[in-house]
């Protein structure tokens, strides 16, 4: 099975590096020095990874056979895919890989159901489990711990606690109302 571990981002410096946008939680496992990775677009690839640092928090990376910025401006924007065996689990129980998420029955804690995960989004600063509703809509539920305390394999569900207008913008409760100043 193929995982997407990180994404290209630009060029850094003249020697070929590219900073990357890390997708994966296991990133001295998947992208380590020797690892070689399929890329979307496939003619991007297969890629060798030459060296690997963290500068000012970014994580750089230098390919075999790319030597000069010009040839690693090339690669910006393309994604790094792992082959990854689908019976491996991450090595922290709390965490998931996407394709274990994806499909679960989501249902509040009260069993209402929800919907479907159809997609996992990485961003910066958390992940987003992408739900599609039994009326077709989509709800955003952000993968935190406090309103996703529940991921239950054996079941195929996620349990959720959500917080009020998360799932109906009726029930949203207002912080603050600035006419009230």
């Amino acid at each position: 099975m193929q995982l997407v571990v990180a994404r290209i981002g630009r060029a850094h410096g003249i020697k070929g590096e590219v900073t990357v946008e890390v997708r994966t939680d296991e990133p001295e496992l998947r992208l380590a020095p020797g690892a070689v990775l399929a890329t979307d677009p496939s003619s991007a690839g297969p890629l060798t990874i030459a060296t690997g640092r963290v500068h000012s928090g970014r994580l750089l990376l230098r390919f075999d056979g790319v030597a000069d910025r010009t040839a690693a401006e090339a690669l910006r924007n393309t994604l790094l895919i792992a082959e990854v065996d689908p019976e491996e689990l991450p090595e922290d129980p709390e965490e998931f890989y996407d394709h274990q998420l994806i499909d679960l029955d989501v249902v509040t804690r009260d069993g209402t159901a929800v919907g479907r995960i159809t997609e996992v989004s990485h961003l910066p600063y958390q992940d987003l489990l992408i739900v599609a509703r039994p009326d077709g809509s989509e709800v955003m539920i952000p993968f935190v711990a406090e309103i996703v305390p529940e991921i239950d394999l054996e079941e195929q569900r996620a349990i959720i606690d959500p917080p009020p207008g998360l799932l109906d913008d009726a029930q949203a409760e207002i912080a603050s109302n600035r006419e009230d100043s």
